[in-house]
C-alpha cells in the first residue's frame, strides 16, 4: 500500500506513521508527503526519511478545482493508493474526493462529533470536560464529519493544562493512528483492492 501523507505543521503524527513504516508495525510505504504550508516543520521531518515532499502556494491556483487536480496529477504519478491526512489544515475538495473515494482518513484530536474544526484540544479544555479523546476517520466533504473508523478516550485531570492535554493526546494519535491504518489497509487487501 502506497500512501501520501498530507500535513500542514509539525508534522509529529506523519513522523509517527513513518516510523510505524519503517518498523513494519504499519504495512505501507509512505511514498509521498504534500504540504500546503511553506516552511512547515513537516517538510523536515519528510526530508530526514528521504520521503518526497511536495510543498503547495494554494492562493497560487486559479481555483481549489486547479489546486487539486494538480495534487491528483502527482499522486496518480507516484502510484499512491491511499491517503492519509495527519494536521492537514484544509477541507478536501470535491477533485481529491472523487479521485480517491473511501481513500481517504483523518486523525482528529476529539471524540467527534464533539470538537470538530479548529484547536479541538482547546475547545475541550475551555468547555471543562472530563474526557476527551482521539478519533480516525473516513473524509467527506464536510468538516470532521466522515464515518468514524476508531476512537479512544483521554481522561482530562483536575491539574491538566492545555500543553500536558495535548501532550496526552498526540501520545494516543501517535499510536491509533498507526493500528488503525494497519487495520484498514488489512482489509484493503482481503477485499482485494
Amino acid at each position: 500500500m502506497k500512501i501520501a501523507v498530507f500535513a500542514s505543521g509539525s508534522g509529529s503524527n506523519a513522523e509517527a506513521i513513518i516510523q510505524a513504516t519503517r518498523a513494519r508495525s504499519l504495512q505501507a510505504e509512505v511514498a509521498l508527503v504534500i504540504c500546503d504550508k511553506q516552511g512547515a516543520k513537516v517538510v523536515e521531518r519528510a526530508a530526514s526519511y528521504d520521503i518526497p515532499v511536495y510543498e503547495y502556494i494554494p492562493k497560487n491556483f486559479a481555483s481549489k478545482v486547479a489546486y487539486e487536480e494538480d495534487i491528483v496529477q502527482q499522486l496518480k504519478e507516484n502510484q499512491i493508493d491511499f491517503i492519509v491526512l495527519a494536521g492537514y489544515m484544509r477541507l478536501i475538495g470535491t477533485t481529491l474526493l472523487a479521485a480517491y473515494e473511501g481513500r481517504i482518513v483523518n486523525i482528529h484530536p476529539s471524540l467527534l462529533p464533539a470538537f470538530a474544526g479548529l484547536d479541538a484540544i482547546g475547545q475541550a479544555f475551555e468547555a471543562g470536560v472530563k474526557v476527551t479523546g482521539v478519533t480516525v476517520h473516513y473524509v467527506d466533504e464536510g468538516m470532521d464529519t466522515g464515518p468514524i473508523i476508531a476512537q479512544e478516550a483521554v481522561q482530562v485531570e483536575i491539574n491538566d493544562t492545555r500543553e500536558s492535554l495535548t501532550k496526552k493526546i498526540q501520545a494516543v494519535e501517535h499510536k491509533l493512528y498507526p493500528e488503525t491504518l494497519q487495520a484498514i489497509f488489512s482489509l484493503h487487501k482481503v477485499e482485494g483492492e
